[in-house]
């Protein structure tokens, strides 16, 4: 019995993970290298992708998808990620984040706009972070003025993945009506056509400099007058007020699917960690013999079946009320414990190579720098403690000055006012 069918795997679901396997050793690991090297996006690799049916796998066949599975996403996800970090980001943002919250969300003739995108080769930019407003999304300061039938967005966002490279931009802007009143947060979308180039009042004025994932642009965007017609709004069931929770709460599937990366990276460490266990000798034997090392592999495989069992629960998981969403505590634990794991696993398959783990020549060094960055973005570490906290109270946990007031007791003893009403 093979581990993934002990995870729960069905039949096809194990051939689709063969499937991806075969695809990310003998198309994108010999690329990998390459991609961080040179820091260019790898376009050769998202048409291999396309042609293999991996981008908008989770879309409706109604739109040109799959029906695909978060659970399927992931599977395909973790494979590539064993070999290079940006093709498996960009299998994550082909099949959840913006393309869901869209196919959730969106008007008939948005959904088809996004998924013929997609289907295209392009990977959606979620432009949400500012510079002061990063954890705090509520803090945002880009603005949308409505002027009739169009919305004039004003603003500035950073570290948007993907900027200069994507072509549908799904910007979160604060909306205010013609009166100036503040309506609440909406979701707008605007398209990059690559025939007519940016349009006017959007530009990329900034490429971070970033650790790893080189391959992949982490920009700054800035929104000078962008006019948007009113029917590129995503507006959800509960409109702007309070539509801006059911827009963030789309994004746990990204979530899953950055800690699907993280271990994806892991699971390549330890292959390449184990692989060199039998192979390499020192004292006239292999090192795989010395059980200081034995007790290091079972901790990171420990470690590593963990993730996978989590990531592979809230990928199979459904949030409150029906949504179609992974649960938002199981996906916040979920990528708290496999981004954090991962860092370990990685740290200690590098060990194993000694100085030769420190070098450029094997991928150790790559996936270190990479691996980094998953308990940063998405969410970090921290404020996912949060989340996960608030779910176990009952309370909202907002991290403001004013703090918290948990919810009124129905018990009277403990509630003065509904006491003293009794009385």
């Amino acid at each position: 019995m093979t581990q993934e069918t002990t995870l729960g795997l069905t039949p096809s679901e194990c051939a689709l993970q063969a499937r991806a396997r075969a695809f990310s050793l003998e198309v994108v690991r010999p690329r990998a290298g390459e991609i961080d090297r040179d820091e260019q996006y790898p376009w050769d690799i998202v048409k291999a992708l396309a042609g293999a049916g991996f981008l908008g796998m989770t879309m409706p066949k109604a739109l040109g998808g799959q029906d695909a599975s978060f659970l399927d996403a992931v599977l395909v996800i973790e494979e590539m990620a064993k070999s290079c970090t940006v093709t498996a980001r960009i299998v994550v943002e082909t099949n959840m984040g913006a393309i869901s919250t869209v196919t959730a969300y969106g008007s008939e003739a948005q959904k088809k706009l996004a998924a013929r995108l997609v289907l295209e080769g392009d990977k959606p930019a979620i432009c949400i972070t500012e510079p002061d407003a990063g954890s705090d999304a509520m803090a945002m300061s880009t603005r949308a003025d409505k002027h009739g039938d169009t919305y004039l967005i004003n603003g500035k966002k950073h570290w948007i993945t993907g900027a200069g490279v994507s072509r549908l931009h799904f910007i979160f802007a604060r909306v205010f009506g013609e009166q100036g009143e503040d309506l609440g947060v909406g979701g707008f979308l605007v398209v990059r056509d690559e025939a007519e180039g940016t349009p006017k009042g959007l530009s990329v004025t900034r490429r971070e400099k970033t650790m790893g994932l080189r391959g992949r642009p982490e920009g700054e965007l800035t929104f000078d007058n962008l006019e948007i017609p009113a029917d590129m709004v995503v507006m959800p069931p509960s409109g702007f007020k309070r539509g801006f929770a059911e827009l963030m709460n789309a994004y746990n599937s990204q979530r899953v699917g950055a800690g699907t990366v993280a271990m994806g990276i892991a699971g390549g460490a330890l292959e390449h960690a184990l692989a060199w266990a039998k192979e390499r000798e020192q004292f006239g034997r292999p090192i795989g013999e010395f059980q200081g090392l034995q007790w290091m592999l079972a901790d990171m495989q420990t470690q590593l079946t963990a993730s996978r069992l989590m990531l592979y629960q809230a990928a199979r998981s459904r949030g409150p009320d029906g949504s179609a969403f992974p649960d938002p505590m199981i996906a916040a634990q979920a990528k708290i414990f496999a981004s954090e794991a991962a860092i370990k696993i990685v740290n200690d398959a590098l060990q194993f190579f000694g100085a030769r783990g420190y070098s450029r020549d094997l991928p150790l060094e790559r996936m270190a720098r990479d691996v980094r960055m998953f308990t940063i973005g998405g969410g970090t570490a921290q404020v996912l403690r949060t989340l996960v906290a608030s779910k176990m109270l009952g309370w909202k946990l907002p991290q403001t000055r004013d703090g918290y007031a948990p919810k009124p007791s129905n018990n009277p003893a403990k509630n003065p006012a509904m006491r003293d009403a009794a009385e």
